[in-house]
């Protein structure tokens, strides 16, 4: 599965202000911490589920089935695999754009959501069988059945991703921008109460 958020909040911040370095700390810190644990659990499901038939749990509400996938949701692309990894090269870049400027930490927990996923299935593409740039993302979580009857197995980086893109939507409705500020229902810039005095001072 692959996506990303709107960019609609890609506009530079006003005056063009450098990116606030705590805030680019948690969207590293973030995506670091998606990558490993998308590691964690694909190694784990090579090792476990292998030759093995669906787990069911929680009652027939998810089932863990290791499935490897050459395309994106339900197999989709899956003859043209190589499209992927450059895909997602783009979406890393846009948002090694995007943090140029970053001053918000919701916006950093979303684009670290977004950059982790991005980057967990890129691993894949690059170093799984069949080959290079080629390579089939592992996949290992289906809900409602064991065989993608009612959604796509899916991994916790496509997770992580689809959280990314969720909390941006959520930031873009609410009216938080990238450089810490906020728009009213007006269109005009409005305080944000997470944003310090010295940095709504500096932003006037």
């Amino acid at each position: 599965m692959t996506a990303a958020p709107s960019a609609g909040s890609g506009s530079a911040a006003p005056g063009g202000r450098r990116a606030r370095p705590a805030a680019v700390a948690i969207l590293a810190g973030t995506a670091l911490a998606a990558v490993l644990i998308d590691l964690l659990t694909k190694h784990l499901a090579l090792a476990n589920l292998t030759d093995r038939e669906p787990v069911r749990l929680l009652g027939g509400l998810i089932y863990l089935n290791l499935v490897r996938n050459s395309g994106a949701a339900w197999s989709i692309g899956s003859d043209h695999t190589w499209v992927f990894p450059l895909i997602t090269i783009a979406v890393i870049g846009w948002i090694g754009w995007m943090a140029v400027r970053l001053r918000s930490t919701p916006w950093a927990v979303s684009l670290g959501l977004v950059l982790g996923g991005a980057l967990g299935n890129l691993i894949d593409r690059i170093f799984r069988a069949p080959g290079h740039f080629v390579g089939h993302v592992v996949d290992m979580i289906s809900v409602f059945g064991p065989f993608a009857e009612y959604f796509p197995v899916f991994n916790l980086a496509d997770s992580s991703l689809v959280c990314g893109v969720v909390l941006a939507l959520l930031l873009e409705l609410t009216g938080r921008q990238r450089d810490g500020g906020r728009v009213g229902r007006d269109g005009r810039p409005a305080e944000d109460p997470a944003v310090t005095g010295a940095e709504q001072r500096e932003r006037a």
